[in-house]
């Protein structure tokens, strides 16, 4: 990450910046997944509820947002939603730590399980999510779909 950067909790002011950086993040998966991805129609006012069901947390370095992660609680975990990390700030540990910052909240909250879901087809994924200790919890299967389009992976802490 860069020198200056920080991890912080997202404020509802936050909103436009975050819908920008989810489009551009997950720009690359247009016309490569199906369903397509919810992130291209994503909007400051789905952003805003989204922060009012739970949370985010981004990645900031001199004012400019790089990367984000939002997350939920549930009854017995903590969802881990939609981590996106511009492309140019890839590989250079910023998912890891915004996911470090969610499952911190999550013991916070006094969850010990987080969980996530991940498309079938992003194979590349799957294994950099196991190599961060979560592991499969469940197939999903996106609504007008008859076989699954995701996997449901799990994290006990």
């Amino acid at each position: 990450m860069p020198e200056s950067s920080l991890i912080r909790e997202a404020v509802s002011t936050d909103a436009m910046r975050l819908t920008q950086v989810l489009r551009d993040a997950f720009e690359e998966y247009r016309g490569r997944l199906d369903p397509p991805s919810s992130a291209h129609g994503k909007t400051e006012g789905v952003v805003r509820r989204e922060l009012s069901d739970g949370g985010a947390f981004v990645a900031e370095a001199d004012g400019v947002l790089f990367g984000c992660v939002f997350f939920h609680p549930k009854a017995d975990h903590l969802y881990l939603d939609r981590l996106a990390v511009l492309p140019s700030y890839r590989g250079q540990g910023v998912s890891l730590r915004l996911i470090q910052a969610v499952e911190s909240r999550a013991r916070e909250l006094g969850h010990t399980r987080v969980r996530l879901s991940v498309r079938l087809a992003l194979t590349s994924h799957h294994a950099w999510y196991a190599r961060q200790g979560y592991g499969f919890h469940s197939h999903g299967t996106h609504a007008g779909y008859t076989s699954p389009t995701f996997l449901v992976l799990e994290k006990v802490l």
